[in-house]
């Protein structure tokens, strides 16, 4: 599917270009989008890459990982039951979810494409998706978060008196677009034209994990329990000083919000190694060992970034040199009336067509329209919808081009309907959570 939808994007750009006679700009754009490709998204991506990587990997080794996936397997069994419950797989998506739900986007890509490193060792046709890759991808793109934080600040600098108004609406309908995704990814790999290619290696049964990842951990020695508790209590204190000390003091909720997301990844950037340190792990040399695959990670996602960024920006140079044309706002006036006749406010439409495409250019759509008063500014129904959307919805296209590249997947099978089935769920939700809360 993805292969139609990559060429309809590059056809319907070349041919509203050659309309309005901007192929000039739609060609600039396809350039620039491959120089963002490299220069802004994978070399940055090495650093964090190699950072998370090598954490991973001490996770691993003091058994953080295999603790967590323990923790909550009756339910990761029945997301995932191809995936052996014991596989390090099970921690490191629990992670990437983790930090998907907190806002740490930084931090939950690496975890993810560790993830779908672990899950391709288990793919048994090598190339093509594999049912469990698909229902990490579907919830990933339907962007269960507890805390839009992202979505927050903007509302905050946007001079909104209630930015923290949003948490709750964002979380149920995020609540639904995750549900509607794993409903449909699992719904779509019943269907003939989804169903995976004959199996080209080993079964599933006979699979074993590489040496380096079997995990023989020490028991952690009692007198390690109270240097794990003052860890706990300085951090606790950590949080405590930056709420107190908030520039925000009327807003208690946002204060909390602010040092959780400011404090999440210090903590477990010193968690990780010191429980490790403790179980006399040689925490320097096993980072070491797991940053290295951070420059193969980044590298290989190259060409996949590429070829999704480039059709991205020529699709939106195409349309905005036809915004301005005669025939193209009829075009938009005649669907804005279809749209509100159904209850769709017709202005958030160009955020969410945009939405599965791209992140930067849906907040830039998202910053003008909660500063607009005419639009009833940032504490009004439409801001608080437009940021429900935002926060139960994902770039759908960049995700699955980046996880599935880090691995080589060309073959994607159900993820891009799932993932667009979870997002068109996560905005109707929204508009319909926020008319109930809000008006």
């Amino acid at each position: 599917m993805l292969n139609f939808i990559w060429l309809g994007l590059i056809l319907l750009a070349v041919t509203l270009g050659g309309f309005t006679g901007s192929l000039d700009a739609v060609t600039a754009a396809a350039f620039k989008a491959c120089e963002t490709a490299v220069v802004s998204l994978a070399l940055p991506l090495i650093g964090l890459m190699a950072l998370w990587l090598g954490m991973m990997r001490i996770a691993e080794k003091a058994g953080l990982i295999q603790l967590l996936a323990r923790a909550l397997r009756p339910i990761m069994i029945r997301l995932f039951p191809d995936v052996p419950a014991d596989h390090p797989a099970m921690g490191a998506m629990l992670l990437n979810m983790g930090a998907n739900m907190l806002g740490l986007s930084n931090a939950a890509t690496p975890l993810g494409l560790k993830a779908m490193a672990h899950l391709e060792k288990l793919n048994r046709t090598p190339g093509t998706a594999s049912n469990a890759m698909c229902t990490f991808l579907a919830i990933n793109t339907s962007s269960i978060q507890l805390i839009p934080a992202t979505t927050v600040a903007y509302l905050a600098a946007a001079g909104a008196t209630q930015p923290t108004a949003i948490i709750g609406p964002a979380f149920l309908a995020t609540l639904c677009s995750t549900i509607a995704g794993v409903t449909a990814v699992k719904l779509l790999a019943r269907l003939p034209i989804f169903r995976s290619a004959p199996e080209t290696s080993t079964p599933l049964s006979s699979v074993e994990m590489p040496p380096e990842e079997t995990v023989v951990s020490t028991p952690l020695p009692s007198w390690a329990l109270p240097i794990l508790a003052l860890h706990f209590g300085l951090f606790a204190w950590f949080a405590w000083t930056l709420t107190t000390h908030s520039p925000s003091p009327s807003s208690p909720l946002l204060a909390a919000l602010n040092a959780l997301s400011t404090l999440a990844v210090p903590f477990l950037l010193s968690f990780f190694p010191l429980f490790a340190a403790l179980k006399r792990i040689p925490v320097y040399e096993e980072f070491v060992e797991g940053a290295k695959e951070g420059f193969h990670v980044a590298i290989r996602i190259i060409p996949f970034l590429v070829a999704i960024l480039a059709a991205i920006g020529m699709v939106r140079a195409a349309f905005a040199a036809s915004a301005n044309l005669a025939w193209f706002g009829k075009i938009t006036h005649a669907l804005s009336q279809g749209l509100a006749a159904i209850g769709f406010p017709s202005d958030l439409l160009p955020l969410v067509l945009l939405r599965p495409l791209s992140g930067s250019g849906t907040s830039g759509i998202f910053n003008e329209l909660i500063r607009n008063p005419a639009l009833g500014g940032p504490d009004g129904l439409l801001a608080r919808t437009a940021g429900c959307i935002m926060g139960s919805t994902e770039t759908t296209f960049y995700v699955i081009a980046v996880y599935f590249g880090s691995v080589a997947i060309r073959r994607t099978r159900h993820a891009v309907p799932a993932g667009l089935i979870a997002d068109l769920t996560g905005v109707i939700a929204s508009i319909v959570i926020c008319r109930l809360m809000f008006r």
